[in-house]
């Protein structure tokens, strides 16, 4: 019972601040640093899908080195890619998982077992976001669909963010367009 506590809790805190920011990046990243801290985990990232090359791009994290973020490129195909066609995917054991893309930095790093769930907006996956643990760790369905619903949190904001940066861009385009009738 403390566990539904506890996610409640956070899911108040972090709609709570969806609705006081007015900075995407600054709600992203109270959500990674809550599920981590909710849910006592090593670390916690999101990712989006860069269409163009096909890679994950990190936009927050809590809980890892600057080291093992650096680490490389992240390929959407090749890092547990499945989270992004196929749902959630549970890591037990990063050593013994050929899902994961940098073994040897995550040995490094000191993760042992991941979690993986897709971020939508319209149906369509953005990105993901990880959960990351020191030791083996058996993801509950709970823990599953408690990192789900942040991550649908994230997409949101995501998706209005982009929605309001193009309204900018439409309105802007409209400015230019008035004042050159105008001379």
């Amino acid at each position: 019972m403390k566990t539904h506590m506890t996610n409640y809790e956070t899911l108040l805190r972090v709609t709570k601040a969806m609705s006081m920011s007015k900075d995407p990046k600054e709600i992203i990243q109270i959500t990674v640093r809550s599920v981590k801290e909710t849910l006592n985990m090593k670390g916690c990232t999101l990712y989006l899908v860069n269409a163009e090359n096909n890679e994950l791009e990190l936009a927050a994290s809590h809980g890892l080195s600057e080291e093992y973020l650096g680490k490389g490129p992240v390929n959407a195909s090749r890092s547990v890619a499945k989270s992004l066609t196929e749902g959630p995917v549970a890591i037990y054991d990063v050593q013994d998982d050929p899902r994961v893309q940098y073994v040897e930095e995550a040995k490094r790093e000191g993760i042992v077992s991941i979690l993986s769930v897709p971020i939508y907006v319209r149906g369509v996956v953005i990105g993901v976001m990880r959960v990351y643990t020191s030791e083996q760790w058996d993801f509950t369905l709970e823990d599953v669909n408690f990192v789900q619903a942040l991550a649908e949190i994230a997409g949101i904001v995501i998706d209005l963010t982009r929605l309001v940066q193009g309204q900018n861009e439409y309105i802007d385009i409209l400015e230019s367009l008035k004042e050159a009738r105008e001379m």
